[in-house]
């Protein structure tokens, strides 16, 4: 995969990310061969970058499947945007519209458990809130499914994941959406929202609100007791709140917000492991990114052997995929390009992912786009 600009695209590149707005619209499908008419209309909408699954159009790779449908994705934005709107014209939450949607999920869940988490979708950069609460319910019933949850506690999860942020409701815009630090009295009005979320939920009447709250009340407390608002700490934090505390760091730190670029999953993975144990639940962290493409298929790696392609990433060991050897270490395409599993290496070989910048010059003066080994391993 890599990340071009918009500028660079060519009719019959695959796009590895859909492309939605605030509402759920969809302007563009992964897995869709772009067009002229869809790269001037990406353009007009204020697209800067695009990833795709290869430089060459002629390479017609799909992106790896998704741990739900698209059409779940876009329903659960177009209804999570609906009840937020109706809870800002009205006052009153009204969770009818996401009981089909947590459904919804939940199936896609338990349909597809043979999919790893490999890459996140791409929104407006300032339409964050509702594709952020979906991609963390996602995530979050990914790892209650791994949890062995019972199916109810399964929907308390993901009904409590949608609506976790519902307190920024009644946080301004302007801190909302500042595009840089925020000052320490701008944080302490951002640290209400956990408080205000539980204290909005609490007016439902569904016999499961208690536990919604509790998980709007707890997604930012940590296992030490330094988070907020209670500064509560080990297994007096629901279980459900810690899944959705690792959910939603993950989803944030792999998001691009105006403020920040999004970060590749492999520098979240260190982000978060450096933060455990005093912020996440260790066991449940290590279960997560058991399951979440540490270098998802397509990733363009270096090694202590020379730069290779991500080819294939494994459920319990995504730290080590397989991979496929194609240029030496001084940039120089490999005669014979070869295939290994990096289970079978020192812990050590892998010494860094390339990032976009510097990937898109190299592969063009080695004038060979790695996306061919993956076209390889579609046709075995």
């Amino acid at each position: 995969m890599i990340n071009l600009p918009i500028q660079k695209l060519r009719p019959g590149m695959v796009t590895a990310q859909s492309i939605y707005n605030r509402q759920g619209v969809s302007y563009l499908t992964r897995g869709t061969a772009v067009t002229e008419k869809y790269i001037s209309r990406l353009k007009k909408i204020g697209v800067k970058n695009l990833t795709v699954t290869s430089m060459n159009p002629n390479y017609s790779i799909l992106p790896p499947d998704d741990i739900i449908q698209e059409k779940t994705r876009v329903d659960a934005i177009n209804k999570l945007y609906d009840t937020y709107h109706a809870l800002e014209e009205k006052g009153e939450l009204n969770t009818n519209l996401l009981e089909g949607v947590s459904e919804n999920i939940l199936l896609d869940i338990l349909s597809n458990r043979s999919n790893l988490v490999q890459l996140t979708d791409l929104r407006m950069h300032d339409d964050y809130t509702f594709a952020h609460s979906v991609n963390v319910a996602v995530l979050s019933a990914m790892l209650g499914a791994l949890c062995n949850l019972p199916r109810e506690s399964m929907l308390d999860l993901i009904m409590g994941s949608l609506l976790h942020d519902i307190g920024k409701i009644s946080i301004p815009t302007e801190i909302l959406t500042k595009p840089g630090r925020l000052s320490q009295s701008e944080f302490s009005i951002m640290q209400m929202h956990p408080d205000a979320g539980r204290a909005k939920i609490r007016e439902l009447t569904s016999p499961s609100a208690t536990i919604y709250s509790l998980i709007a009340e707890q997604h930012h407390e940590h296992m030490d007791g330094r988070g907020y608002p209670g500064h509560i700490k080990g297994e007096r934090i629901h279980k459900l709140a810690r899944i959705v505390a690792i959910a939603d760091v993950y989803d944030a730190l792999t998001s691009c917000r105006s403020y920040k670029p999004a970060y590749k999953p492999h520098i979240a993975h260190n982000i978060m492991m450096k933060c455990s144990p005093g912020q996440f639940d260790e066991s449940l962290l290590k279960l997560f990114f058991d399951n979440v493409a540490i270098y998802p298929v397509g990733t363009v790696i270096e090694t202590t052997m020379g730069y290779a392609i991500v080819k294939k990433s494994e459920f319990g060991r995504t730290r080590t995929p397989l991979i496929c050897v194609f240029g030496d270490m001084n940039g120089n395409v490999l005669p014979h390009p070869f295939d290994i599993d990096l289970n079978d290496c020192p812990p050590d070989t892998v010494t860094g992912v390339l990032e976009d910048m510097k990937l898109i010059p190299l592969l063009l003066r080695m004038k060979i786009d790695p996306a061919k080994f993956l076209q390889d391993e579609e046709k075995i």
